[in-house]
């Protein structure tokens, strides 16, 4: 046993005034005159062993009632094992779980219901001159600063379940961060979630100077079915042509889901897609065609069916058709005639021939992809801004001239990096092979000639030969030498010819069956391509074209809804909008500069790491955490506070003590009033 507060029993020494009162409590005779004595022999005589006997019971129970009423100030209390009760004022921080997997059922209640209870009961558990904090997935701001304890029973009512997703050890990170604040001799944390294993990194669970407590609920249904994810199979979507969209269903259940309808909402129609059946804790893909019949921007929603968690039945897409692919091409002198009619030979694509003296660096951003034709050095200035647009996502084609600055070429092909031009030999060389497996060639010659004519050339540079450049043949000569290669750099792509592009050197020019689809899949390879979707909470960024000159530019996001201004920082042709955490519903979301004319739609998602259903059981945390944390399971049907009291106070004796109190002064009275002596 031990006590709240030990200096009250100081106040024991009160024991001594009974038993004072005790010794000192001499029955005072009174003189009284008799004329006859003969009557004193009728006094009865007081028997003194009973009277001393009844004297001792009243000390007794008057010492019994002082000690025990002191106890009851001291407030004594069993500790509960492997609890330490503290003394003080506490400051205490409640995370609840409310994400989208906490409407998962218990009882036919939703988890999170169940966890604004359980955060009630912690908080009644407490004093009222305690401190508190209630922390959700949102991160509002209202959220991170103590209240009385009125107060965070009113934040607890207002908890609705909503998108956003955090780990574990953000939460604590944030709650510590509001616990620095408080002026509180104790400081408790409280966490009461599903504990989904994806999200949950027990790890991080290593501060020992908190007092850290898991609260754990479990849903009744744990399975889920969701759509995960979509994307074209080509990198742009382009009108009149196949657009395969590729759907992934899981299903995240022990049991195989049979007849999951699958729909598509597009262009403001509902179509079916089909039925599938995915195996159970499995994946299937399935392929809807998309006919697109014009260009601009255009919505998409993938659909399913499932209950009770429904946040991931809904796939949103967006995507733009584009009215032109856009190529720059660089020229020496002249333009070159193959190069221009080529682009302008297929649909939708516009080409612009500039000289090399005339170039405006911060309108790279609005070409889809540039050609370098003919260029005898690439200066310094020139040569960062390439690299800088092809890791922004921007394709680049390079054709040397016969006369080629090698030292300016391998400064500029050494920053991405890229193999560098040798010596040039004139002498006249056959291509041997063809990468089919890469993406410019795969699917273009399915249904060519068996005769087809392969490229030839009069001339070439020689390409070093280094290993970590990240190289992909395109075109290689019988030798094994290189003809086209493509090199990856951030989120575009460099070509790169060893042979001028000038039909003196090489005709590739003159064979449309190879040139034409190169050119066209080229422009439209970019890794970057196009972001169908983002997922509320993790992309945090935008990015868009740029044509405005006006220096007070304000770009804003406006959905269903909802309208707000996106954090925005423009460079060159490009801006980029930081959303955050301001998006909170999904669905679509258009982008203004001026009222009434939208510049583009974005398609928002709820994270899908919601959607996987498997959670730590209680005797997994309790075994994960060890001595760091303690495990507060309970009966669903159970009130919390008086587990968190005996927890936070052990077991409370003083009542029982005032109880006693009270009996033993009552046994006094009795004795003094019925004791007859």
């Amino acid at each position: 046993m031990q006590f709240l507060f030990p200096a009250f029993l100081f106040a024991l020494a009160a024991l001594a005034i009974p038993v004072i009162i005790h010794l000192f409590h001499f029955r005072r005779f009174k003189k009284v005159y008799f004329t006859n004595v003969r009557f004193l022999k009728e006094v009865k005589e007081e028997t003194s062993a009973r009277s001393r006997l009844r004297n001792l019971l009243v000390l007794l129970m008057r010492l019994l009632a002082v000690a025990f009423l002191v106890f009851a100030f001291a407030q004594p209390f069993i500790p509960q094992e492997d609890a330490e009760v503290q003394q003080g004022n506490k400051a205490v921080s409640l995370f609840i779980d409310n994400s989208f997997s906490m409407q998962a059922l218990s009882q036919d209640v939703p988890l999170v219901e169940k966890a604004k209870q359980r955060a009630r009961e912690i908080v009644q558990a407490y004093a009222p001159t305690d401190e508190f904090q209630i922390l959700t997935n949102d991160f509002e701001g209202r959220h991170q600063r103590m209240v009385s304890q009125e107060d965070a029973i009113a934040l607890i009512d207002e908890i609705k379940p909503g998108p956003a997703v955090r780990q574990l050890s953000e939460v604590l990170t944030r709650q510590r961060q509001a616990l620095s604040t408080a002026e509180a001799d104790n400081e408790v944390v409280y966490h009461i979630s599903d504990f989904q294993r994806n999200i949950t990194d027990i790890e991080a669970v290593s501060d020992t100077t908190l007092e850290f407590n898991l609260v754990p609920l479990q849903a009744v249904q744990e399975k889920n079915i969701s759509i995960d994810s979509a994307w074209f199979t080509n990198p742009v979507p382009m009108p009149n042509q196949p657009n395969p969209l590729v759907v992934r269903v899981r299903n995240l259940t022990e049991a195989a889901a049979e007849n999951v309808r699958l729909s598509i909402r597009y262009e403001g129609e509902n179509k079916p897609v089909g039925t599938l059946t995915v195996p159970a804790e499995s994946s299937v893909v399935d392929t809807v065609n998309i006919s697109i019949q014009r260009t601009g921007w255009h919505e998409a929603r993938l659909n399913i069916t499932d209950f009770p968690i429904q946040f991931d039945d809904n796939y949103h897409i967006a995507f733009n058709v584009k009215e032109q692919i856009r190529v720059l091409a660089i020229n020496e002198q002249q333009p070159n005639r193959f190069l221009t009619a080529a682009f302008q030979g297929i649909n939708n694509f516009k080409i612009d021939n500039l000289p090399s003296q005339a170039l405006d660096y911060s309108q790279f951003g609005n070409y889809d992809m540039i050609v370098l034709n003919d260029l005898r050095t690439v200066s310094s200035g020139l040569g960062f801004e390439l690299r800088q647009y092809v890791q922004d996502g921007g394709n680049l084609l390079v054709f040397p001239s016969r006369n080629a600055d090698v030292s300016t070429y391998r400064g500029f092909l050494t920053g991405f990096p890229a193999n560098e031009l040798q010596q040039f030999e004139e002498r006249p060389r056959q291509v041997g092979q063809i990468n089919t497996d890469a993406f410019i060639f795969n699917d273009v010659f399915e249904n060519r000639s068996a005769n087809l004519k392969l490229p030839a050339t009069q001339g070439n540079f020689s390409l070093s030969n280094f290993a970590n450049r990240g190289e992909e043949p395109l075109l290689t000569y019988r030798d094994g030498s290189v003809l086209l290669a493509r090199y990856q750099n951030g989120q575009g792509n460099l070509y790169l010819s060893a042979a001028p592009l000038s039909d003196e050197y090489n005709d590739l020019v003159r064979n449309g069956e190879i040139f034409v689809p190169m050119l066209f899949k080229m422009s439209v390879s970019s890794r970057q391509g196009q972001q169908l979707s983002y997922t509320i909470g993790q992309d945090a960024t935008i990015v868009a074209p740029h044509d405005a000159t006006s220096s007070d530019i304000v770009y804003k996001l406006q959905g269903e809804a909802e309208e707000f201004i996106p954090e925005q920082r423009i460079i060159g042709a490009k801006v980029y909008l930081t959303v955050g955490q301001q998006v909170d519903e999904a669905g679509y979301y258009d982008l203004f500069l001026q009222p009434e004319n939208p510049l583009g739609t974005y398609a928002f998602n709820y994270d899908r790491r919601e959607s996987d259903l498997d959670y730590y059981s209680p005797d997994e945390l309790a075994e994960y955490v060890g001595p760091l944390a303690s495990l507060i399971n309970v009966a669903d049907n159970a009130v919390l506070t008086a587990t968190i009291e005996e927890r936070s106070q052990g077991i409370p004796l003083w009542r029982w003590c005032l109880i006693l109190a009270l009996v033993f002064l009552g046994v006094e009275v009795l004795l003094l009033r019925f004791w007859e002596v």
